[in-house]
């Protein structure tokens, strides 16, 4: 019996959401496993390294509001350099119009919260984790770095610094719940997908410039 083109269209669909599907499992599964045992949630148990590094966000919501992903980073940076955890503190994240920086806002905030000017570096080219990873290792000569963000945000940061040969781990800022950590969460399903096309393809940052030394 020959089977109708509707028929073959629907099982290619099928066969390509099952492989699509395969890849999503795969991809976080890795990830997580590669991480495992290197995120930390107390500084008291947290490893010593000469800097950390924050992840940028934006401050706040689109419909207004400190951005709690934002609040919890900053927590967690204070909370680590305060504990004796971690010596410096390099700031990456996206600079990409005059109104809109990242590191110059999340340098503000830590200020404000006790840690000293100088002791704060800045990275204005980290529009992406791997941007970020990519660059504390070859503009800010690190070889080692304590990653400051979410969980599922550190373990991808973890993997991608170590395929880019620097050693990370990471110290875990506080997660949210609710609608807006569900939809985060979800959307990180597929940046996980992405790591691995960049590994793939040999993905550089966007910038690259002269070094900096941390000291």
């Amino acid at each position: 019996m020959k089977i109708s083109i509707k028929k073959k269209y629907r099982f290619l669909l099928a066969l390509l959401l099952l492989l699509s599907i395969l890849v999503v499992i795969i991809s976080n599964f890795t990830i997580e496993v590669s991480a495992r045992g290197k995120t930390f949630t107390d500084p008291a148990n947290t490893p010593k390294n000469k800097v950390g590094l924050v992840l940028g966000t934006s401050r706040m919501l689109v419909k207004g509001g400190v951005n709690p992903y934002y609040a919890n980073r900053i927590k967690a940076t204070i909370e680590l350099y305060k504990a004796g955890k971690i010596e410096f503190i390099l700031v990456s994240g996206d600079n990409g119009t005059i109104y809109y920086n990242e590191p110059t806002t999340i340098k503000k905030d830590l200020i404000k919260g006790g840690i000293p000017d100088e002791k704060i570096f800045l990275d204005y080219a980290g529009f992406r984790t791997l941007d970020s990873m990519v660059r504390a290792k070859y503009i800010f000569g690190l070889d080692s770095v304590t990653v400051i963000s979410q969980k599922f945000h550190n373990e991808r940061a973890i993997y991608l610094a170590e395929k880019k040969g620097l050693k990370a781990i990471g110290f875990n800022a506080e997660g949210i719940t609710g609608k807006q950590g569900v939809k985060v969460q979800f959307r990180e399903y597929f940046a996980r997908v992405k790591v691995f096309l960049d590994l793939l393809f040999n993905t550089q940052p966007r910038f690259y410039g002269d070094k900096i030394e941390i000291k």
